[in-house]
């Protein structure tokens, strides 16, 4: 046996050919993002019954500084809109682009420094979306709503200081999720007359670390879809009646909870033109999507049979006839095809990484174990191919949140560790969302505890499984999974060859004191319930008996640290501390900073430079290939 060819860095982390494709409301034009001079820009070309492309394909963005990542079409076929931040900093701002007029530059629709916008275009409201700013107060954000043929934006509500989120019927009616003094999230409907909330329904805030999700007003405004756990550890979809705040079960699947996740795709599947409910996603070891409709089961199945993935992007016409979809795979991302269900013809659209060979690319296999406390864990194993699974150098690989998940996907770092030689091991450790409320709430107080001890459990499995060399283990990981990474290397320095801190935590209280003014009103249930206030001197000073920044004596592992100077969320000072405390110790640590890049990094030669880095960094330390 022997490793397959080594596939470069650049082909791992350039552009995709294409992605991201979505088909237009009158099912005529097809967009999604491809390069124009080496960044990600949304492209548009026609496209007749068959998914055959008619015309030349047209890009109709031209940011040549930073990836356009996130589109909209609109209602109106001649109005696209898009969003782009300032260099990773997520202020983002809604640009609209004329399809009429391909020489008209796009227009900036909330020209307003220093604020971020959100975007929700409801269906059924000709010609309008919803944007919310917080441009009144950094802290809160205030709905308007945005006339899109001619830019106008009218306030619709002034945040009285505890609203998360606003959502919209196609009436124009407007509800909320808030957050009570205690933590608890209330559902409400605003009464525009008198400018007041009236609660619908609560919800325990110790269930919720980051919110209620998905919250969907139903198409005849006297409902809200949610995803909720009132009297269950899974969560499961509910209807709630806005007068009577009564849930009643519209779906659920007896083992996986809706899929929630970020990362993951949406877990409600709607209606292009009507916003009625078509399907509902599960997640386990991999995805479940339950058909809600039946015409869209037939859709499904039909939709089955083009692909042995997990169906992820999908977009119909108005009609419900033509659909434009993709697939999660492990070694294939993001395959895309046409389907039109008048005809029940297919067709492959593109692979957005041709040049990689799903045959040199290692399966990503489910893997279960059980904590030293009996808690049982699951995650992901991926081993290189072509050597025997045997006594191998491995990465541990770290999820971010600590409130999100791994799951069965493409990534480009795993494959292109499995393709030097390391297996790659990933744990969903306690405090992971998508296995019930207790499996996360496990997780309250556990940072640099029993969080860490699932992560040190695992490499132990790894190794008793002869799967891993104990003394080649590297451990890898950004934001949650930096501070996952720099805890290994102080609590645990033992365990690990080699450390990656990609825009990592490294004094709790510091990071908290320092997130985005958007997100310092709503901690009570993650930061401050799992960890703790730093503006409570007891707490404070727990907060740094788990902070990595206590430690830097005991470093003694080989550390390489990534950061972005736009970074939102954790701030550049939490590396930079950390890199100077030890290079005052006489510690060699390797540091890359891009100036461009915020809370990970999306152009594509800043992760070429990064890759290349771990390769190296890796290579030098745990013996993998390079």
């Amino acid at each position: 046996m022997a490793l397959p060819e080594l596939i470069s860095v650049e082909d791992f982390f350039s552009s995709p050919d294409r992605i991201l494709a979505q088909i237009s409301p009158d099912g005529r034009r097809i967009a999604y993002l491809a390069p124009w001079r080496d960044r990600l820009n949304v492209w548009v070309h026609g496209i007749d019954d068959h998914g055959s492309p008619t015309g030349e394909p047209r890009c109709v963005t031209a940011d040549e500084t930073r990836s356009v990542v996130i589109y909209h079409w609109t209602d109106d076929p001649r109005w696209m809109l898009y969003l782009q931040d300032g260099g990773g900093d997520e202020n983002w701002h809604v640009y609209r682009v004329d399809l009429d007029e391909p020489a008209a530059a796009a227009v900036d629709l909330t020209p307003f420094p220093g604020v971020r916008a959100i975007l929700t275009i409801p269906k059924g409201r000709r010609g309008k979306a919803i944007v919310q700013l917080n441009k009144r107060n950094p802290e809160l954000f205030d709905p308007y709503e945005l006339d899109i043929a001619t830019g106008e934006l009218t306030l619709l509500a002034e945040n009285p200081g505890h609203i998360m989120e606003w959502l919209s019927s196609r009436t124009g009616e407007l509800f909320n999720s808030s957050m009570t003094p205690e933590g608890d999230i209330e559902l409400s409907h605003w009464d525009k007359a008198s400018g007041t909330l009236r609660v619908i329904t609560r919800y325990s805030g110790l269930d919720y670390p980051v919110g209620v999700f998905p919250t969907e007003v139903t198409p005849d405004g006297t409902g809200i879809w949610v995803g909720s756990n009132k009297g269950s550890d899974r969560t499961r979809l509910v209807r709630v009646d806005v007068e009577s705040g009564e849930e009643t079960e519209v779906d659920s699947h007896p083992a996986h909870e809706l899929s929630v996740q970020l990362g993951l795709p949406t877990p409600l599947i709607l209606d292009a033109r009507t916003g009625e409910l078509l399907g509902a996603r599960y997640y386990g070891e991999r995805q479940v999507i339950h058909p809600l409709d039946a015409n869209f089961a037939a859709v499904l199945e039909n939709l089955s049979t083009l692909s042995d993935g997990d169906l992820a992007t999908i977009s119909s016409d108005d009609s419900g006839r033509r659909w434009v979809v993709s697939f999660t795979h492990d070694r294939d991302p993001a395959v895309t095809y046409f389907y039109n269900h008048a005809t029940g013809e297919s067709r492959l659209l593109f692979r957005p990484y041709p040049r990689l060979d799903p045959d040199a690319l290692a399966p990503m296999t489910p893997v279960a174990l059980t904590a030293r406390d009996g808690l049982d864990l699951h995650g992901y194993l991926t081993l290189p191919v072509g050597v025997e699974p045997t006594n191998l150098p491995m990465v541990l690989l770290v999820h971010g949140g600590p409130w999100a998940r791994d799951s069965w996907t493409f990534q480009p770092e795993v494959q292109m560790l499995a393709n030097r030689g390391y297996a790659v091991l990933q744990v969903n450790f306690r405090g992971s969302t998508g296995y019930g409320k207790a499996f996360t709430q496990a997780a309250v107080g556990e940072l640099a505890g029993r969080m860490h001890d699932d992560l040190i459990d695992a490499v132990d499995w790894a190794v008793e499984q002869g799967y891993a060399d104990r003394e080649r283990v590297a451990i890898f990981g950004a934001s949650y999974g930096g501070y996952a990474a720099l805890v290994g290397v102080t609590f645990t320095p033992d365990v690990f060859a080699a450390a990656i801190d990609y825009v990592g935590i490294s004094n709790l209280a510091n990071f908290m004191r320092t997130l985005p003014n958007v997100a310092r009103p709503f901690l009570t249930n993650n930061w401050y319930r799992y960890v703790g206030d730093p503006s409570d001197p007891r707490q404070e000073a727990d907060m740094l008996a788990r902070s990595p920044i206590t430690y830097v004596e005991k470093i003694r592992t080989p550390l390489l640290v990534v950061q972005g100077a736009n970074d939102s969320r954790v701030v550049q000072a939490e590396s930079d501390n950390m890199v100077a405390a030890l290079r005052a110790r006489g510690v060699d640590v390797e540091y890359l900073v891009k100036a461009d890049e915020g809370h990970g990094f999306l152009n594509p030669d800043n992760q070429i430079d990064l890759y290349h880095a771990v390769e190296r960094f890796l290579a030098q330390h745990l013996g993998g290939r390079v």
